[in-house]
């Protein structure tokens, strides 16, 4: 039997008629396997869009993310199930623009095989798909690169007279080798570097491997690195951008969207750079990447569309992590104290007055967003800004925050203040005298050995963790959790410093909100005093709605 594809002709004899879900991990595996093997190639002829080196290392750690999600999927044995595993943890776990166009084509694999194993036919309508799915996805499609080359596969495949899985398979791997051939001529970046296209390199890796899986043999390439073009690998130095070019390759996860904020957002982040790519994996996940000289507008972006999660910030001109809680470079003894300032999160206007009177800077606004707070850290003078969240924002949100906050002009550390109560421990400690690292452990310190509650009234009938409450039942809570449900408000708050301080403490700080019972506050001190001698009690109004009172136990 033959192949034909633009005059290519391939003797196939024909072995594996469809690949079902145990063919589809051996097939993983086997690109694992190639991958790796390639990995320094690709990673040589890595020019477009950015010469940092590390398409066949991107396309690897994709890969392996989503073997490790079909492996986790023990008991699926259809390919659509396997299929829809690995392009799950492709879509989760890609790396680089490349990585995030190969969970497309996993993706294609799954819509493709929901009613019947990967076949011929199937092959073709998933190569087809993967290919829409990839133009769809870019801002600004670029041919020469591995979209052009996917769809030459995809054409291939569907010119492909012959009808077995091998035959089609075959097609469309010597389809994408002869369009990657062409890439040169259609991209002139490649063309001035006498390279083809890396990522594309890559997609003929993965098509040979599927042809191996179902023929039995390896298709033969040549070597497409130019004679005297040294193989860079991991360790390798990445020459510097200049000054004009994007800075920045942000990668971010997103959930709680719908198609219209993705078009919205693909469209802003092609305002902002470059390469950009904006995916789902067909369940609801989406993630995105983009080349930009503005990682924290990049960042905001993705916040006006969804819940972020998993950011990731690589600087081209440093090739590390960027966006992270770094070391302060030593401060010289007679530096004097830093440009410093702490912003505080607070509900409520009492509690406000505690911590403007500590000297940080209060952000009020209730309930308060990711934007709000961003906007505030913004708006600090200072280089250094410490924020205390005080539990306004899931920790996700936090991040992206963070992210977005950082510049060249500003070092942002989010401490992990859970309450209010934990953020006055906290504050307590702030030296500016001390290097932001160290001033930021020993708040961070504090706030953690800083055991904290609140006191709650139910407002209808829920399910927790200890039974089933009941409208105006009092709740104690250790953390987020429920511990104590009460007939009786104040009940309930007894139970719980009980609770909290039989496991120890010195300090009670008890935080009164502003629907808090009239005696309440006396009433939770004498009981203190009667039932732990030696512990001391301080008490404020926060004047916070929703908790009747916080307690802090240090």
């Amino acid at each position: 039997m033959r192949g034909r594809c633009e005059g290519s002709e391939v003797t196939v004899p024909g072995q594996r008629e469809e690949i079902d879900g145990a063919a589809l991990r051996l097939w993983g595996r086997l690109c694992l396997d190639d991958l790796e093997q390639h990995r320094a190639e690709i990673n040589a002829l890595n020019v477009f869009p950015v010469a940092d080196a590390d398409t066949g290392t991107n396309l690897l750690a994709t890969m392996r993310a989503a073997v490790q999600a079909a492996d986790a999927e023990r008991d699926a044995m259809s390919a659509h199930r396997v299929a829809a595993a690995m392009a799950r943890g492709a879509t989760a776990g890609a790396r680089g623009n490349s990585g995030i166009i190969l969970s497309q084509v996993l993706r294609g694999i799954a819509e493709a095989t929901t009613e019947r194993p990967l076949t011929a036919t199937t092959l073709r309508a998933a190569l087809r798909r993967a290919a829409a799915l990839v133009r769809e996805s870019l801002s600004v499609p670029v041919e020469g690169t591995i979209l052009t080359v996917l769809e030459c596969a995809a054409d291939c495949a569907s010119a492909c007279v012959e009808d077995t899985l091998a035959e089609v398979a075959v097609a469309a791997a010597d389809g994408a080798a002869k369009a990657l051939g062409d890439t040169p001529s259609q991209l002139g970046v490649l063309r001035a570097a006498g390279v083809v296209d890396a990522g594309a390199r890559g997609l003929v890796v993965l098509l040979d491997a599927l042809v191996a899986v179902t023929l039995g043999e390896t298709p033969t390439r040549p070597d497409y690195l130019p004679n005297g073009f040294a193989a860079i690998t991991d360790d390798a130095e990445v020459a510097e951008t200049d000054g004009d070019a994007p800075h920045f390759e942000v990668m971010y996860q997103l959930a709680d969207t719908d198609p219209a904020r993705i078009t919205r957002l693909r469209e802003r982040l092609a305002e902002l750079g470059d390469s950009v790519v904006v995916v789902g994996d067909g369940s609801g996940n989406w993630s995105a990447h983009v080349h930009c000289a503005d990682a924290g507008a990049a960042v905001e972006a993705g916040l006006a569309a969804g819940a972020l999660h998993d950011i990731r910030i690589e600087s081209f001109a440093i090739t590390a992590p960027v966006g992270r809680d770094h070391l302060d470079p030593p401060r010289p003894r007679d530096a004097g104290p830093a440009d410093r300032g702490v912003l505080a999160v607070a509900a409520g206007s009492d509690a406000a007055a505690l911590f403007e009177a500590a000297g940080a800077t209060v952000l009020g606004a209730h309930p308060v967003t990711s934007a709000a707070l961003l906007t505030a850290i913004r708006r600090m003078p200072h280089r250094e800004v410490l924020v205390l969240p005080n539990g306004a924002l899931p920790a996700h949100e936090l991040v992206a925050v963070g992210v977005a906050a950082r510049d060249v002009h500003r070092d942002v550390l989010l401490l992990p203040s859970g309450s209010m109560v934990q953020g006055l421990a906290a504050l307590a400690v702030h030296d500016r005298g001390r290097i932001a690292v160290d001033d930021a452990f020993a708040m961070s310190e504090a706030a953690a050995a800083t055991r904290w509650g609140s006191l709650r009234a139910a407002a209808q009938r829920a399910l927790t963790m200890v039974g089933t409450c009941e409208p105006g039942d009092g709740l104690g809570l250790v953390g987020q959790d429920v511990v104590v449900i009460d007939r009786d408000v104040r009940g309930a708050a007894l139970t719980l410093l009980d609770r909290m301080l039989g496991l120890g403490g010195e300090l009670v700080t008890l935080l009164m909100g502003v629907d808090a019972p009239a005696g309440l506050a006396e009433e939770l001190s004498a009981h203190i005093a009667r039932g732990f001698p030696g512990v001391e009690v301080t008490v404020y109004s926060g004047g916070q709605q929703g908790d009747l009172a916080q307690i802090g136990v240090e």
